[in-house]
C-alpha cells in the first residue's frame, strides 16, 4: 500500500469511538489560562469560566479540550480559546509551543493532582493573554475575570473542577506572579 492510497480524513470520533480509544489511550488535551496582563506583562487578571459538568455540578474552570488528529497545538488552543471566550477575545497565543506545565488526568481520583473520570488525559497547559472582549460561549455560563489574590483565595479555588485551581497555581507561579 503506498501513501497516496491510505485514507488520510482525519476530525471527530463518534461518541462510541471516542469512548472505545478513551479506554485505550490516553487523551492529549490543550488547556489555556485567559488572563489580563498591564503594559508590563504583570497579570492584573485571571479569566475562569462557569460550567455545568456532566454530574450536574456547577463549577468553575479554564479553557481546555482535545486536540484532533493532524491539528498542531497553536491551532487547538485558537479553536478552543474562540469556541469558549468567542471570537472577538483577542487571545495572542505563545511565540513557542512549550507549554508552563503538563497535567496527567487520571480516571481514578487520588492518584494524581488532577482528576477526568472519563478518561487518562495529558493538557498541555498555556498562559494566554486575552485582550480583546471575552463572553462565554458554548456550554458556558459565564466568564469572571479575578485578580491573582481572588483566584488563588480557597473559596474560589474550590470551585474549581478536575485540579483546575492547580493548574491556575502553576501558571501564577511560571509567570512569578503567584500571591
Amino acid at each position: 500500500m503506498t501513501n497516496d492510497t491510505l485514507d488520510t480524513a482525519h476530525g471527530w470520533l463518534t461518541a462510541d469511538e471516542l469512548e472505545v480509544v478513551r479506554d485505550q489511550v490516553p487523551m492529549v488535551y490543550v488547556e489555556a489560562v485567559p488572563v489580563r496582563v498591564d503594559h508590563l506583562g504583570r497579570i492584573t487578571k485571571v479569566g475562569l469560566l462557569l460550567r455545568a459538568q456532566a454530574d450536574g455540578r456547577v463549577s468553575r474552570a479554564v479553557v481546555s479540550g482535545r486536540v484532533l488528529f493532524g491539528e498542531t497545538l497553536r491551532d487547538a488552543l485558537w479553536r478552543h480559546l474562540n469556541k469558549d471566550l468567542g471570537p472577538d477575545a483577542d487571545p495572542k497565543l505563545p511565540a513557542a509551543a512549550a507549554p508552563f506545565t503538563v497535567a496527567e488526568y487520571f480516571p481514578e481520583a487520588g492518584r494524581g493532582a488532577f482528576h477526568d473520570p472519563r478518561q487518562h488525559a495529558v493538557a498541555l497547559g498555556y498562559l494566554v493573554p486575552c485582550d480583546g472582549e471575552c463572553a462565554p460561549s458554548q456550554e458556558s455560563l459565564d466568564l469572571a475575570w479575578l485578580s491573582p489574590q481572588e483566584v488563588v483565595d480557597p473559596s474560589i479555588a474550590d470551585e474549581m473542577s478536575s485540579g483546575h485551581g492547580r493548574l491556575v497555581r502553576r501558571a501564577l507561579a511560571f509567570a512569578g506572579q503567584l500571591p
